[in-house]
């Protein structure tokens, strides 16, 4: 691990500003993605501007019905909240299914959304990565590519996000809150918050520098049967093959989602206008343009498998 310089900040906006004004500085929170990338020297900040201080860790009720959940509610507080595990039973499933006990009691909301791919070749320095260096190159493609990304891909990257509430939240249709060096605030659309990777995979979220999250916000509850169910290699801390997020109402329309697939939460419109029709012609459009390698085209019947017995769980048709 590199020297870096720390400093704590006691308000958002001093944060953003430390941040902005510090070539190379970075937000640490809980640290669980941030520490192993700087001890691989990965991720070489100059400065860390720590944000534990900033009170942004509760669960509130929005005047509009739904939830503003702090940036720094840790995951385990938000899976077991009374209200998420009544109202967004999704979300909290999705968050039980990442990580362990251990890592979901430091890892935050924010840093939750923000962890970077967990693709080998790009925690292998010796390999060629665009996210790692720009322009240098992507080793995983006509690599060992089993774990990578079928959707949304690029001549640049085929990595995927790893969260498991990122999945869920988009499913919810989140907002992120945030604040910016000058003090100004914006809200940015899951839906527009996570980036494919196009020629600058380096480039992930729609934040700019120095940008921080402050909260996430999800609407008033909309019902129906919340399942979210992962396909791993082995049944605990590991990371999602494929997972698919679901919300399904009684007269079977309903949100479908996809993990483990793109550079983002995969989430179609037109595929859920086909829900009322069955999982098959869902898959269909979910899947429509898909450029899987010879060893990840398992993804596509996996996926279509275990939508159907998403949907069939939440009661639609199948």
């Amino acid at each position: 691990m590199r020297p870096f310089t720390y400093t704590r900040a006691t308000s958002p906006a001093e944060a953003a500003a430390a941040v902005s004004r510090t070539p190379g500085a970075k937000f640490i929170a809980g640290g669980t993605n941030l520490l192993d990338l700087m001890k691989l020297q990965i991720e070489t900040p100059a400065h860390l501007v720590d944000v534990q201080d900033l009170k942004l860790d509760r669960i509130e009720k929005t005047n509009e019905g739904g939830l503003r959940i702090g940036a720094l509610v840790k995951n385990t507080a938000l899976a077991s909240d009374d209200i998420v595990r009544r109202d967004y039973g999704v979300l909290s499933r999705a968050l039980l299914a990442g990580a362990s006990g251990q890592l979901r009691n430091k890892a935050t909301t924010a840093g939750n959304l923000l962890q970077r791919t967990r693709c080998p070749y790009f925690y292998d320095t010796n390999q060629v990565c665009n996210k790692r260096q720009p322009g240098s190159g992507c080793a995983a493609i006509g690599g060992f590519s089993r774990q990578l990304g079928v959707m949304g891909t690029s001549e640049a990257c085929i990595a995927t996000h790893p969260s498991d509430m990122a999945v869920a939240m988009r499913l919810l249709d989140a907002n992120v809150e945030t604040v910016k060096a000058d003090g100004v605030t914006r809200v940015i659309p899951m839906a527009d918050f996570h980036l494919l990777p196009g020629k600058t995979p380096h480039i992930e979220t729609a934040l700019m520098p120095g940008e921080l999250i402050t909260a996430v916000t999800l609407p008033k509850p909309i019902g129906g049967e919340h399942v979210y169910q992962k396909v791993r290699d082995r049944a605990s801390y590991a990371f999602a093959l494929i997972s698919v997020a679901a919300v399904v109402q009684k007269d079977h329309t309903g949100r479908v989602a996809l993990g483990g697939m793109a550079h983002k939460p995969w989430r179609v419109d037109a595929a859920e206008a086909d829900m009322p029709r069955g999982a098959k012609a869902v898959a269909a459009k979910l899947l429509a343009g898909a450029k899987p390698t010879p060893e990840n085209a398992f993804k596509i019947p996996l996926v279509e498998r275990t939508l159907a017995a998403v949907m069939a769980e939440a009661g639609a048709k199948v």
